[in-house]
């Protein structure tokens, strides 16, 4: 798995592949209906497991549905030590709004349609997400992180994680229960999480950058773009690669609809970053602009 980054050991029962896919991509335009080309998600989601990725990220919001029926379409029965990870939190309306649903039982219902669309009797790890990519909300969570519990208890689910959390609301869900994952807005020109970055790693938590690579606002930056020159890799590649050099528990989950895509992430596991790179891309001025999206 060296060409994956390495392994993330969470929980005894639960290994993960330093590199993973994320599907938000596969659907529609405005992660919204369909792909636009449905031969070719299946074939991503099928390359993503024969390069030997264990650690699939999804949702049941992304497209409606769409994104968990193509993973079930494409790999079920799933391969052993493949794992899924979901999110629940929010969810999209008929017209394809985006809203925040967060309520103990909103929380039991999206679970349970995560599991149909799935087709699975447990989901390895529910991340419950919390505020925006702009923002999170800080407000209490133990009633939000008890529902989970619960659905842990009657084995709905194996393992619990956060996404978009305070480092307050970390706390709080840690004195309810172990927390094997974090999910937050990281990337080379959003570092205002630094110090989150560093308490999971002290604890043992993956932490999981969503928009790696910008999100619905591609990375850009002079010094990206003169370092991958120079390494003679994308500046996607680079940008990737600097996550995984950043800590050792960093996980990531760029997405793509494409195998070319698909493989040039890949790539960018094994692309070793020498002192002089690093130094550079770590001298990058952060932006003050707000990722402008929902949700992730």
């Amino acid at each position: 798995m060296a060409h994956l980054g390495g392994t993330l050991d969470l929980a005894p029962d639960l290994t993960i592949t330093r590199m993973g896919y994320g599907a938000m991509q596969l659907p529609g335009p405005g992660v919204w209906g369909p792909p636009r080309d449905h031969d070719e998600a299946i074939a991503v989601l099928r390359a993503v497991v024969e390069a030997g990725i264990t650690h699939i990220d999804t949702a049941d919001f992304y497209g409606f549905h769409v994104s968990n029926d193509l993973i079930r379409e494409a790999l079920h029965p799933y391969p052993e030590g493949l794992h899924l990870v979901t999110k629940v939190g929010a969810a999209r309306t008929a017209d394809g709004e985006w809203v925040m649903e967060r309520t103990p039982e909103t929380l039991v219902a999206q679970v349970e349609s995560n599991l149909v669309h799935l087709g699975l009797e447990t989901i390895d790890v529910v991340n419950l997400r919390m505020g925006a990519p702009e923002a999170a909300v800080d407000e209490p969570i133990s009633d939000l992180v008890g529902a989970l519990v619960e659905l842990r208890d009657a084995g709905k689910i194996r393992h619990i994680g956060l996404s978009t959390v305070t480092d307050a609301q970390l706390t709080e869900a840690l004195a309810i229960t172990p927390i094997v994952t974090l999910q937050q807005l990281y990337n080379l020109v959003h570092r205002e999480d630094e110090a989150l970055l560093r308490r999971t790693a002290e604890l043992g938590i993956s932490y999981v950058p969503y928009f790696p690579l910008g999100g619905f606002t591609p990375l850009q930056s002079e010094a990206l773009a003169s370092v991958a020159a120079r390494l003679e890799s994308t500046p996607q590649q680079v940008a990737l690669a600097w996550l995984l050099q950043r800590s050792p528990n960093i996980a990531l989950i760029p997405g793509t609809s494409s195998r070319a895509h698909l493989a040039e992430n890949i790539a960018a596991a094994s692309l070793e970053l020498p002192a002089d790179a690093l130094a550079e891309l770590d001298a990058i001025e952060q932006t003050a602009e707000p990722v402008r999206a929902a949700t992730h």
